[in-house]
Order: C-alpha cells, then structure tokens, then sequence
C-alpha cells in the first residue's frame, strides 16, 4: 500500500461515486430492461451494468496496478487477494432502485491485504456522501460541496444498555427457503418478540432495502447495529463466536460507536441466535 496514495485514491473514488449518483437519477427504470439472477428478488438491471462499467473504467484508467471486483462481473469462486482492489457494488438496493424507492447508493471500497482501506457510499436522492480512510475516521457530507461531519455525529454517545433499548437493521436478503431462511425469520421474530415470551423486545427493526446504507446509519449513531469501525463500532460475525470476520465472511453484525456495552451487546445477540448459524459457504 506505500505507492498508493490513499487520499488520491479517496478523492478520485469520490469523484465517480457523484458521477455513478448523476448515472443513476438520470435512469428511468421503467424503462430499463430487469433480469434476475439467483431469483425473481435478486434483480440486475441494465443501470446496474452501466454504472459498474463507468466505475471500473474511470478506476482503472487512474489505478491501473489496482485490481477490480464489481457485483455484477464478479464470477463465482473467485476469491479477494492480498493486492490492492477496488471492491463495487453499483446499485446497492436495486429493488428499492426499480421500485422508484429513494433509498440506494453506489458502495465502492478498497481493499488491501484483505483489509478495508477505503470506503465511499453516496446516495444521490438524499445527496449524503459517506466516506472513510483507514486510521482517519469515518465521515458524512450531507449535501454536496457542504462541509464533512465526523462521525457519529453524536457529541458523546450514549452507552449501550442490551437488545431492549436498540433499533435494529436488518435485510432479508434474496434466499426466501431453506434452512437459512428459516434461521434468519426466526432471530428477526426473537429480536422482535417481548420478553415474556423469551425475545429481546427490541425498540423495532429497520430494514432499509440496501446493506450499505444500513451500515452508513449505525456509524452514523443513527442506529444500534451494522457497522462503523472508523466511527469508533465494531465489526464482528453475525455467527456466533468469532468477534474477527474475514472480508468475505458475507455474515456481519456491526455495533454503533459507544463509551461501553458493545460486548455485551454481541453476547446478547449471539445468545438469541444459539449454537445455530447461517451458512453461505456455497
């Protein structure tokens, strides 16, 4: 990573997440020829293509020694090496996207060594930039040109206090059978449940149609869990057990920045999913 400029590298991926945002208000997607991939949830659309073909060029042009890895040319079973690469999804929330539901973003990273360097998620609707740099903090532009707000943007963040005083994100995913389905719908209803019945009795769920997004909420303070390590959270398996996920792992729990609790609070959640797992080995 020392021939990299990591702050060039942020400012250019900057850049086309801003032009991959103007890409995507300009699609109608009415008009816009949908396929699906796994099923009929797991939708591509032809502004998914276009945006990821943008931002695999405009990279590449400037980093041509970095490689790429888009959601929508990635090939099955290939895996992330130690070298630099651009990681992208080019519409993270396509079906809010083809729904005309404001709410999705271009998602773009750096990885290296298998590590997070950088992080850019944009969605043009809201006009909210969030930015992050390895060991210089995570960011919020609200408005394009307005200044960055360190985040989370709360001056003093409250301490944790367990599920019952937490707001949730979750996403359901495209795989609706199975025994992951099964596990995932049965945590949702124990988070939900009250405690008389023997559920968390969380202040509510939140499912914002885009995983990024809801990960740029909780470093933002906006909600309990889904990521924020540059923000002062913590990242950890959503499976019970390892508190050090590698990238690819795809089972995350992310816990909001705060003075105490987040431990607690993993062990809490881990203790309502049991010796079960999700398992997206395949």
């Amino acid at each position: 990573m020392a021939d990299l400029n990591l702050q060039a590298v942020h400012d250019e991926m900057v850049a086309v997440a801003y032009e991959a945002g103007r890409m995507i208000l300009a699609a109608n997607p009415a008009d816009l020829d949908t396929g699906t991939k796994l099923n009929s949830v797991d939708i591509v659309t032809e502004a998914d293509q276009a945006v990821e073909k943008m931002v695999s060029t405009r990279l590449s042009t400037s980093f041509p020694s970095v490689s790429f890895m888009g959601e929508e040319t990635y090939k099955p079973g290939v895996r992330l090496g130690p070298e630099p690469t651009f990681v992208v999804d080019p519409i993270d929330g396509t079906t809010n996207f083809v729904h005309s539901f404001p709410n999705a973003c271009i998602s773009l990273g750096l990885a290296v060594d298998r590590r997070p360097a950088i992080g850019v998620i944009y969605n043009p609707w809201q006009d909210v930039l969030f930015t992050a740099i390895s060991g210089q903090g995570a960011y919020m532009t609200r408005l394009r040109g307005s200044a960055p707000q360190k985040l989370p943007l709360a001056r003093a963040p409250r301490p944790l206090q367990g599920l019952g005083t937490s707001l949730v994100a979750v996403e359901w995913g495209s795989g609706r059978d199975g025994p992951n389905f099964e596990l995932k719908t049965d945590v949702f209803k124990r988070l939900a449940a009250s405690r008389e019945t023997g559920g968390a009795m969380v202040h509510s769920l939140r499912s914002l149609g885009s995983a990024a997004l809801n990960l740029a909420a909780v470093a933002a303070g906006q909600g309990r869990r889904l990521l924020g390590r540059r923000a002062g959270g913590i990242m950890v398996s959503g499976n019970p057990g390892t508190w050090e996920p590698e990238l690819e792992s795809r089972v995350y729990m992310a816990v909001r920045g705060a003075p105490s609790g987040q431990k607690e609070l993993v062990e809490e959640f881990w203790g309502v999913i049991g010796k079960r797992s999700m398992d997206y080995s395949v």
